[in-house]
């Protein structure tokens, strides 16, 4: 395997002093037997420039399909937190000293605290023993990061997505970032500046899945975006369009995927005009469009997916979360479930999913 840290955000160079790998057990434990000592041009420490990314040496360590991996850094000296995943889903441990040997992270020997947010480590790259893998990339904002899902569950929609692609020898790249937009910066770049990077230039990409557009609608006038404009049907009809662009241009397949109802969403927080009326046409005009236009090489219905059969404008409730915007464990599952798998892959034939729940475009 290599490991990709970076340091995109940074404005001053970053040292990393040690770092190591191994598979995880519970909690901070890792299996001694597989600990492994990271290296960069043969140097166990590297010094990222700003802006930069940091590629390690190829590491020898056998890992199954779907297997965590426990990745360690230590950091010499005071570092700002300038490039982060603020939401990982997953609980990573901070403490003092050089901790890349140690089997667990002792709280009754160092000081600890946990946090769910991933810091410099952007990828995990794993070359196959077999014939050259394929890998699926999504793109999107924190319906595909997971906002709603259990934290260490693994329980994102594509999780288990990657779960049902595995025995077919295809791997899923998760590339949402929650807050995230088509059109606009704040929560991470927007996805026209990063879709190259983040998906397009990552290894083995054959098809690329997009489900975004939903806070392009719904930010502007909360008190994420109080001043900002909504974004136009046509506006964002270009955007898609120039994703879609960029994909072919390395001839990679683009999967569109329709906003999911959003009702009542994030009512009695900060953002609870997150919805309105409004805002609500305007998702229904933008799914009509990645449902007829064509533009896309295939299309995924998760509005049809995970709407209330009686009320279309509210999230099925067993899919919820709670929040009536993002989809919990079982949600996530479901969504998963229902995507033919020949919509992401033509070659692997038809999927137990309904014919009527995807439909093709002319590309």
């Amino acid at each position: 395997m290599r490991l990709v840290f970076s340091n995109a955000y940074g404005q001053h160079p970053l040292v990393v002093g040690r770092a190591s790998v191994a598979l995880s057990c519970r909690g901070s434990a890792i299996q001694k037997q597989s600990l492994r000592t990271v290296t960069f041009g043969g140097q166990t420490s590297a010094t990222i420039p700003a802006g930069a990314p940091l590629l390690s040496d190829p590491i020898d360590l056998p890992v199954q399909a779907l297997q965590h991996v426990t990745v360690s850094v230590f950091l010499p000296a005071s570092t700002p937190t300038t490039t982060f995943h603020w939401d990982g889903r997953q609980t990573a441990w901070i403490a003092g000293g050089d901790q890349t040997t140690a089997p667990t992270i002792d709280a009754r020997k160092t000081s600890t605290e946990t946090i769910t947010t991933r810091t410099l480590l952007t990828g995990v790259e794993v070359q196959s023993d077999g014939p050259a893998r394929e890998a699926v990339a999504v793109i999107g904002d924190s319906l595909t990061d997971g906002n709603g899902a259990s934290v260490d569950a693994d329980s994102r929609w594509p999780d288990f997505l990657a779960a049902r692609l595995e025995p077919h020898g295809v791997a899923v790249i998760n590339a949402g970032i929650s807050g995230a937009r088509l059109l606009s910066d704040k929560m991470g770049v927007n996805a026209l500046a990063r879709f190259e990077s983040d998906v397009l230039d990552r290894p083995g990409v054959r098809t690329a899945i997009v489900l975004l557009g939903i806070n392009d609608i719904s930010w502007p006038g909360t008190a994420f975006d109080p001043n900002g404009q909504q974004a136009s049907l046509g506006s964002l009809e270009n955007g898609f369009r120039q994703l879609i662009a960029q994909a072919h241009r390395r001839g990679v397949r683009i999967v569109g995927v329709t906003l999911m109802p959003f009702r009542d969403a994030l009512r009695g927080t900060p953002l609870d005009n997150y919805f309105n009326a409004d805002k609500d046409a305007m998702r229904q005009s933008l799914n009509s469009w990645i449902r007829k236009s064509g533009a896309f090489d295939a299309v995924l219905d998760f509005d049809l997916f995970a709407r209330d059969r009686e009320d279309p404008s509210r999230l099925n409730a067993a899919f919820d979360s709670g929040d009536h915007l993002h989809p919990g464990d079982a949600g996530n599952r479901v969504l998963a479930d229902k995507i033919p798998l020949d919509v992401l892959l033509p070659e692997l034939g038809k999927s137990e999913a309904e014919p009527s729940e995807a439909t093709r475009g002319r590309h």
